[in-house]
């Protein structure tokens, strides 16, 4: 690590076939040219294609990966992955801003039930945790959960009134997969050729790591996730198989 080089944390899920959760988005930090650093918040028991059972860290103990990292290290910007429940996420939300001056935090709402995620099912509670954080990330499944509505664009318009949402368009139909990032005075669209045997594990937590290295590294949210969503595309059509190769990205 180079004197003065940037720093990004992630606050994730470990994942032993490192395709998702604080492997995926150290290697992905890296790739982008900042340092990556991670907490863990869940033990996970998982290969590509199979997730056994989870392990949650204690809120208490997650804090305390956070300051000793703290002690030594200037960080301003974090990602945010699997987390145990809409009340934990707000907690370490609420620290974040408690010992960082104005954090950069951008979460990945990984809501599968299979990863014991306990989803309140509760607007309310999400859009409490959201005022503290400056991007959201889903897939149009996790949209759908968190904020429902019948008009998802109209929707979303709403919530980038207080936070950024870059909406992966992957689940939709089609050639084209078209992510959306929808901030309070714009709406940007990234389209790009879907990739013949492009589908990733962990895709999610690789794209949400690149937009956080890109804002880590001076960009603004249009710039930094259109390089994100570039970065992914490549990451996409890296290999054919499930686990995508990282590749060092110069932007």
């Amino acid at each position: 690590m180079n004197q003065g080089s940037t720093v990004v944390l992630s606050i994730a899920g470990f994942d032993p076939s490192a395709g998702a959760g604080v492997l995926a988005d150290v290697k992905t930090f890296e790739a982008n040219g900042v340092y990556g650093m991670a907490v863990v918040a869940a033990l996970t028991w998982q290969n590509d294609k199979e997730f056994d059972r989870v392990q949650w860290v204690p809120v208490h103990d997650i804090k305390e990966q956070v300051l000793v990292l703290l002690r030594r290290f200037t960080i301003t910007h974090i990602k945010i992955g699997l987390m145990e429940s809409v009340p934990v996420l707000q907690e370490i939300v609420d620290f974040l801003h408690s010992v960082i001056q104005d954090p950069v935090i951008v979460y990945d709402p990984i809501l599968r039930a299979s990863a014991g995620f306990e989803f309140h099912n509760s607007p309310v509670l999400m859009t409490q945790a959201l005022r503290g954080i400056y991007c959201v990330t889903p897939n149009l499944p996790e949209a759908s959960l968190i904020w429902g509505g019948t008009d998802m664009n109209e929707t979303l318009e709403g919530v980038s009134e207080t936070t950024n949402v870059y909406l992966k368009g992957g689940h939709a139909d089609g050639d084209t997969v078209t992510d959306l990032l929808y901030t309070a005075d714009h709406t940007y669209a990234f389209p790009k050729d879907r990739i013949p045997n492009g589908a990733k594990h962990g895709s999610g937590c690789v794209l949400s790591a690149a937009l956080t290295a890109q804002l880590a590294k001076g960009h603004n949210i249009a710039t930094a996730a259109e390089l994100a969503n570039v970065y992914t595309h490549r990451y996409l059509g890296s290999t054919t198989t499930l686990l995508g190769i990282h590749q060092r990205f110069d932007a």
